[in-house]
């Protein structure tokens, strides 16, 4: 009796332990695998888009997730084809999309300037520049999650974000574009107008810089074209980066329109129209 109490006693523990070992797996399969929810989803030779696509999935083809890298997932597909495919695709956020594109599939940090302690530049009635720099930054966000665009805001209330934490988030990222939202101040109010788009690295952000640019002559602000400056957050970038100041915030006229209701959206149709540009020639 006491031998077949101790066979039942390690069946049951053998048994048990299969038990286990089958669930670790059923759980380890089932949180690496997933549905593309939209149609012809690009594959990509590597995690990014400056990689060449190989070929493209079906809404509804199952992936099975063998690594992960920035924002991409190296899977393996129908009839064990490998390749990488952006994670955001296969989310259910996207599943109200028909097709991709370019931009749906880009990665993009917004960079609402100042924040917290840091107020930025003032109205001739004390209004601070980082309540309207966020106002702008989550219309331009929301404009472009729609599109089913991957997008990193680098503040999304009043807070202080340090200069140096701003880039750092975009080439941790591997971001595809970085932009950062101010308002321009002059010295005398009403004595300046208009909206510059700046760039610091030539070889990796003036054609970015001119297609938003181009782009800004649609906003009611008359712009002023692209300019080179030396600031931080662009400088410190190695994705393609640019800071427009979009408007005078001491100037009456601008500040008219910078606090109007429209104004973001406007802002937010003009940088969708110029990041689509931008990516299209990618």
């Amino acid at each position: 009796m006491q031998i077949l109490k101790h066979y039942w006693r390690q069946l049951t523990i053998a048994a048990v332990f299969i038990g286990l070992v089958i669930g670790f797996v059923f759980v380890l399969a089932t949180n690496n695998t997933a549905t593309v929810n939209i149609a012809n989803v690009n594959i990509r030779q590597g995690p990014g888009m400056s990689y060449a696509i190989t070929d493209a999935t079906t809404k509804g083809t199952k992936i099975h997730i063998m690594k992960r890298k920035n924002n991409w997932l190296y899977v393996r597909y129908a009839d064990h084809k490998f390749g990488w495919i952006a994670s955001w695709l296969v989310n259910e956020r996207n599943s109200q999309l028909s097709k991709t594109t370019k931009i749906s599939e880009a990665t993009i940090v917004l960079d609402p300037g100042h924040g917290g302690s840091d107020s930025g530049a003032l109205s001739s009635k004390g209004k601070m520049e980082k309540t309207y720099t966020l106002r702008v930054a989550k219309a331009v966000a929301k404009k472009l999650r729609a599109a089913g665009a991957n997008v990193i805001l680098t503040r999304d209330d009043d807070q202080y974000v340090g200069l140096s934490a701003r880039p750092a988030m975009a080439n941790k990222l591997n971001a595809d574009a970085f932009i950062s939202f101010h308002f321009d101040s002059s010295p005398e109010k009403n004595t300046a107008s208009g909206i510059t788009t700046y760039y610091y690295h030539k070889s990796t952000s003036l054609t970015l810089a001119k297609d938003l640019s181009n782009n800004a002559s649609t906003l009611p602000i008359p712009s002023k074209g692209v300019a080179y400056g030396d600031f931080l957050v662009i400088r410190d970038n190695s994705v393609p980066a640019v800071l427009m100041e979009l408007g005078y915030i001491n100037d009456k006229a601008d500040f008219k329109t910078i606090r109007s209701t429209q104004y973001p959206n406007e802002v937010a149709h003009a940088v969708y129209a110029g990041l689509s540009t931008y990516f299209a020639k990618q």
